[in-house]
């Protein structure tokens, strides 16, 4: 492969030279609500087995006393804390998600950030400045990665070079060794093929927390001298896409965010229930059958009865039939201990799912970017009486530009979520502090709140 420098030049300035006085409002505002979206995330997420089982692993093989493992009361190495709190952050599958990627961000970003801003004392600027960098390079990484496999790959693959990106930044890399930490990172990010865990959903999941594990090392090894090949963003034709990076910052209408704990190939096809719900008056046991007319990413994702929360949130029929039954898709509803109810069992299984071409057709075209694409379903509920509930084809609401939300519908979101496990007083206290987090001497006094 043919790689010219210059790009590879362009990201590794931008990464060592941007500054929190640097990056524009519009980009600042969208930096503070990522924060407070995924933290919310995290917290739920640490309901998790995934959760569990990364803070023993981290116990054994990462520990260390210097960044917080979130509501566990202990702490680990950066490494340690940046994987676990990664596997939280997309443990409910509630967090952001980000145009180019296919996948989630944040959900790798914010908790390398936060762990090594913990470790090294850094100030709230100095980790929303590293989130920005991360945002941007990860926009453009996996625009790349995406264009260069032919295999669907997880976050984690693109995300490691984001991470290693957060990483040199806090860790005050130099140009030459932010190249080569780039460069480590592109070499030795995990093959994560996405289809797999779709059929088969299981913890390995988007790779979260392997793409946060293998951005810090990446740089760690780099400032000791550890020689990495040339990164793709020198690659023809896309170091045209890295042109622009510290001109144009694509996370300012690049990331969408999630109301639902699912897979957001379900959101559009859970907007048309909201839409039936709201227009006609139904029971729950009304209902005969539930038929979603969709694109072919969401038939995949299948009606199987789940028994895991991976499995719940990776469906087409549990998120419908929760929300149908309760209201709500959130944590409650995919969390383990509700998969046997024996109701939302009997209403899942009345749920079909089927592929309509031309909605695949404009959700590729979505999935690129291109403006004329979109995430559409249709939902027809068949009620016992013979009536056809018809909510034609709705959007989802994770589109880009993200037209649908704001600060308050995001401010109501993290309380919905942190609500659920923290006192209201601490809940205000985050909010309040993340709002202003460039005013904050110490990133510590955010992770005493958490610990």
């Amino acid at each position: 492969m043919q790689i010219d420098d210059a790009g590879n030049h362009a990201v590794a300035r931008f990464i060592a030279g941007t500054t929190w006085e640097q990056v524009p409002a519009e980009a600042q505002h969208i930096a503070r609500l990522a924060l407070l979206d995924t933290l919310g995330a995290l917290l739920v997420g640490t309901q998790t087995p995934i959760y569990r089982v990364s803070v023993d692993f981290v116990d054994a093989l990462w520990p260390g006393d210097v960044a917080t493992l979130a509501l566990c009361g202990r702490k680990a190495s950066a490494v340690g804390a940046a994987f676990a709190n990664g596997n939280a952050a997309n443990g409910v599958d509630i967090d952001d998600v980000g145009l180019y990627t296919r996948g989630h961000p944040g959900a790798q970003l914010f908790p390398t950030a936060l762990a090594l801003a913990e470790s090294g004392g850094k100030s709230g600027a100095e980790l929303l400045t590293a989130l920005v960098i991360g945002y941007e390079v990860a926009h453009r990484a996996a625009r790349i990665w995406h264009a260069t496999h032919d295999v669907y790959q997880a976050c984690g693959s693109w995300g490691s070079v984001a991470c290693a990106a957060v990483a040199c930044h806090l860790l005050g890399l130099s140009l030459a060794e932010t190249g080569h930490a780039l460069g480590i990172a592109d070499y030795h990010a995990p093959n994560l093929p996405m289809m797999r865990d779709i059929d088969h959903p299981a913890m390995v999941k988007h790779g979260i927390g392997w793409g946060a594990m293998n951005g810090i090392v990446s740089a760690e090894l780099a400032r000791r001298g550890y020689t990495g090949v040339p990164g793709l963003f020198g690659s023809a034709p896309c170091q045209d896409w890295v042109a622009d990076i510290g001109e144009h910052y694509v996370m300012v209408g690049g990331i969408a965010w999630k109301q639902y704990a699912c897979c957001a190939w379900d959101h559009s096809a859970l907007l048309g229930i909201e839409k039936l719900r709201a227009a006609h008056a139904f029971e729950v046991a009304d209902i005969e059958r539930v038929r979603i007319e969709t694109f072919y990413n969401t038939v995949r994702l299948g009606v199987a009865q789940p028994t895991t929360t991976e499995e719940a949130q990776f469906n087409v029929a549990w998120p419908v039939a929760a929300l149908l039954a309760e209201g709500e898709v959130g944590p409650e509803q995919v969390l383990e201990h509700r998969l046997a109810d024996p109701a939302l069992r009997a209403l899942a299984a009345r749920v079909e799912v089927v592929e309509v071409e031309a909605l695949t057709r404009l959700h590729d075209l979505a999935d690129v970017g291109d403006p004329a694409g979109r995430y559409a379903s249709r939902v027809v509920i068949t009620l016992r009486d013979g009536r056809a509930l018809d909510s034609r084809l709705v959007d989802a609401q994770t589109n880009f530009p993200p037209i649908y939300w704001n600060a308050e519908k995001l401010e109501a979101k993290f309380r919905w979520l942190a609500g659920s496990l923290l006192e209201a007083a601490q809940v205000d206290q985050l909010v309040e502090l993340v709002g202003a987090f460039e005013e904050v001497d110490d990133v510590r006094e955010l992770t005493a709140l958490i610990g």
